[in-house]
């Protein structure tokens, strides 16, 4: 565990424990209309990652560090084995954290995953790298959503949630500097990863799931992370973009409830 302390988490219901991995510009908060319904049966456990607002500490400057921090909380919590629901950014850290400790797993659900960060993907990265940088030197974030909504999102739901998707960008003004260091900080902390070389100690079921509209990661790649995987089943996600987990929460839901 970083010498941050723990994460930051909240835990809510009983039943077997359920740990949710945000994305790298989500914070815990995000999962709340996946984390309602699902703490019915589970007892379901949120965090932020360090460099994600919640969380103490700078983020680490590789995926080793989030592992070990997983790790801890699962174990200063009393919940493993656990299973794991991450996406994106969580997903690099679940995959390294079930290889390398698969005492810790029951099971996986990797939503708008990769096996590795390939040439297109570190150009988009480095394009929303740079938009955090100008952000901080001009002081209007708003051009960072501009530039990262579009891989984020569907058309569709860009079109059907116009509203509520200009309040956030409104709304990300108001995030202080350090929130833009350490988005910065976890970009750079993916640009190579490859986790191809784990993919073969990962033993516990899996569920990879595609979304059928992401601007982000290339769908060979997630079926390369499921293909790679041993027992791994994969499944398209209808109509959601990279941001599969609030777009299409309920769909998410009952992916879960079918372990």
């Amino acid at each position: 565990m970083s010498s941050g302390g723990i994460l930051h988490h909240r835990v809510d219901g009983t039943g077997e424990p359920l740990l949710l991995l945000n994305g790298i510009a989500m914070t815990m908060a995000a999962w709340e209309p996946v984390a309602g319904p699902l703490a019915r049966r589970f007892r379901v456990i949120r965090c932020d990652l360090r460099g994600q607002l919640g969380s103490p500490g700078p983020p680490p400057a590789d995926l080793a560090g989030h592992v070990a921090d997983v790790a801890a909380l699962l174990e200063i919590l009393d919940a493993a084995p656990a299973h794991v629901l991450a996406t994106s950014f969580g997903a690099l850290v679940a995959v390294m954290l079930a290889a390398g400790r698969p005492e810790l797993i029951r099971s996986l659900i990797l939503v708008a995953a990769a096996d590795r960060i390939d040439r297109a993907m570190q150009e988009e990265v480095e394009r929303w790298r740079a938009a955090c940088r100008e952000a901080l030197s001009s002081g209007d974030r708003r051009h960072l959503v501009d530039v990262m909504h579009p891989a984020a999102f569907s058309e569709e739901f860009r079109r059907r949630h116009a509203a509520a998707l200009a309040a956030r960008r409104s709304r990300i003004q108001e995030l202080p500097d350090r929130w833009l260091t350490d988005l910065d900080a976890l970009m750079a902390s993916i640009e190579h990863v490859d986790l191809r070389p784990e993919l073969a100690a990962v033993r516990c079921p899996t569920l990879v799931v595609a979304a059928r509209h992401d601007g982000f990661i290339p769908r060979e790649r997630t079926e390369a992370l499921a293909a790679a995987i041993p027992g791994a089943r994969l499944t398209v996600l209808e109509g959601a973009g990279h941001a599969a987990v609030v777009e299409k929460p309920l769909t998410i839901v009952r992916l879960v409830e079918s372990l």
